[in-house]
């Protein structure tokens, strides 16, 4: 009969009081424990969803020390227990510290069987919608178009664009500012082709110095120059069969630029050093953050490389444009270097939400990252403020429209905003939007919003 039934540990030293307890929970699969040994052991084996918790177990009854310390223990053995801990009404000072080492919530004694059931409903309810967000993140990861996450529907058209062009054989240039995920579509592009069991080369034009890029790229003979103790291969040659990125293609050296579109007009190369032609057979993805066309016309880039490299071009939406989608790579963010770090009960703020939809992005994704990386470090306690994400800068303002637009646009904003705010969990979006959940439906179909990321 206990088998369908979530389970619930009792930590409590009191057996009158246990009994109790079990008596008030005989809607869930009561295990109990009475000291931190004994709870440590029942969470292995049990694995509770929901926990309660006396912080005064022996040896320190009548203090939190024990209590505290077996919190944190639980935390740090299973991060997504939601841990309910029960103190007496002078304890108040105890509470706060369990709350910052991240227990659900407090209850005070003696307790109210009604209200800790409630408690306990809702904390299971929880549990429940942060599994489902986990076993949805992971079934996406089965997809190479897991790394992009978004609901924008500038960027899903990317993604959509990426998945036609990769089964052909076609030249790709993949153009946007820095940090925006060059490289993450250029491998989705790859893990996506018929090339996806070979190699996936990447070389960054700008990081390497000119009199060593040509050898990086197209490899040397023995004794080409001083230090070429042996015959090496370049990163095109060892791409054969695969895909070769030239990420940052616009700093190209001139001489370089020619070498490479005799390389993509021949297919064969020639080490430095040496005479033979090697045919290579390999796919060029090639990125940028410069506008190749501009530096065509002023002589720093050939042209007729520029046509040959960008048969296909896909130009990457930055950040600041791609609607709801600061919120939602904020909360993933957030939810990586949470589990990294053992802090599985860490939220944001309404006011750092806030700042995360108006901040620019400047630098895109990788800022986004570096800055709730930092974030979840720096935060006290289980929420993470504004003040913990150190942004600034306002939003500029859009300019009015016609009435109708702005209701349709205004009408859409706010839906795919609280979608990401609530990450994706449509009964918060519906109560964050003031309406009901068959409404919040019947909009997401008008507006051809879909109720999960891509």
């Amino acid at each position: 009969m206990t088998q369908n039934k979530p389970k619930l540990l009792i930590i409590e030293d009191d057996p009158g009081l246990q009994k109790q307890l079990r008596w008030s929970f005989d809607a869930y699969d009561v295990v109990v424990a009475g000291d931190r040994e004994a709870a440590l052991a029942q969470l292995r084996r049990h694995e509770p969803a929901v926990v309660t918790m006396d912080l005064g177990l022996p040896p320190d009854p009548d203090g939190a020390t024990e209590g505290l310390a077996t919190l944190q223990q639980i935390l740090a053995l299973a991060p997504d227990t939601k841990v309910i801990v029960l103190t007496g009404n002078q304890d108040r000072s105890h509470a706060v510290k369990a709350i910052a080492l991240g227990a659900y919530d407090f209850h005070q004694k003696p307790s109210e069987p009604e209200i800790l059931s409630l408690v306990i409903q809702r904390a299971f309810f929880l549990h429940a919608l942060q599994q489902e967000n986990r076993r949805m993140l992971q079934s996406q990861a089965e997809s190479p178009l897991a790394g992009i996450i978004s609901r924008d529907a500038g960027m899903q058209k990317v993604c959509r664009n990426i998945e036609k062009v990769a089964p052909t054989s076609a030249s790709v240039m993949v153009l946007g500012e820095s940090g925006t995920g060059k490289e993450v579509l250029a491998r989705s592009l790859h893990q996506l082709s018929p090339r996806a069991s070979q190699r996936f080369m990447a070389i960054n034009c700008a990081a390497i110095p000119e009199n060593l890029l040509e050898s990086e790229l197209f490899g040397y003979e023995k004794g080409a120059f001083t230090g070429a103790v042996k015959q090496t291969k370049g990163k095109v040659e060892l791409a054969h069969g695969g895909t070769f990125f030239l990420d940052e293609v616009g700093d190209l050296p001139m001489p370089l630029q020619a070498k490479l579109l005799r390389f993509l007009q021949e297919r064969v190369i020639e080490r430095v050093g040496g005479h033979e032609e090697i045919p290579v057979d390999v796919r060029i993805v090639c990125a940028t953050h410069q506008n190749l066309k501009q530096l065509a016309t002023t002589g720093r880039f050939r042209e007729d490389l520029y046509y040959r490299l960008s048969e296909i071009v896909v130009t990457i939406p930055p950040l600041r444009e791609r609607l709801g989608d600061a919120v939602l790579l904020a909360q993933h963010f957030k939810n990586k270097f949470a589990a990294q770090e053992g802090r599985g009960n860490l939220h944001f703020s309404q006011e750092a939400l806030v700042q995360i939809e108006t901040h620019p992005w400047p630098g895109n994704v990788r800022e986004m990252e570096n800055c709730i990386k930092r974030a979840v470090i720096m935060a006290d306690g289980s929420q993470i403020l504004a003040e913990d994400l150190g942004l600034s800068g306002t939003p500029l303002e859009e300019e009015p429209l016609n009435l109708r637009q702005v209701r349709e646009e205004a009408e859409y904003k706010a839906i795919v905003k609280a979608l990401a705010r609530v990450e994706g969990n449509i009964v918060k979006a519906s109560e964050l939007l003031g309406i009901s959940r068959p409404t919040l439906y019947d909009l997401m179909e008008r507006h051809a919003i879909k109720g999960s990321s891509s």
